[in-house]
């Protein structure tokens, strides 16, 4: 989950989960723990802006214009990156778009 329009100059990263299984379709309720305990086997998350991993929801700050969140899943042409919770969303998407063969995207949008 990107943010674009958190005043940072470089948008926010609320979330990442790489290494989701194929055979999944959907994740459970409360995925996001910091712990990843809720997560798939083999998926790991990505450490956000908020400095460590785990979902961090949205909340535009108070007065600010709407805010775009972006959800994209991408199909990737290896079925594991090598990745860590300690490396920075731009390692984690440099590593997916180089492995990209598709990808689907949702973006709602959201005020305080």
């Amino acid at each position: 989950m990107y943010d674009p329009d958190a005043p940072t100059g470089s948008g926010w990263w609320h979330w990442s989960v790489l290494n989701i299984p194929t055979s999944v379709n959907h994740l459970d309720r409360n995925a996001g723990q910091r712990d990843g305990s809720k997560l798939p086997a083999g998926a790991v998350q990505g450490r956000t802006d908020f400095a460590r991993p785990g979902y961090g929801g949205a909340c535009p700050p108070a007065g600010d214009k709407t805010h775009h969140y972006h959800f994209k899943i991408w199909a990737l042409s290896v079925e594991k990156l090598e990745i860590n919770t300690e490396m920075s969303a731009a390692q984690v998407g440099y590593m997916v778009r180089s492995n990209s063969l598709a990808s689907a995207e949702i973006v709602p949008v959201s005020t305080r």
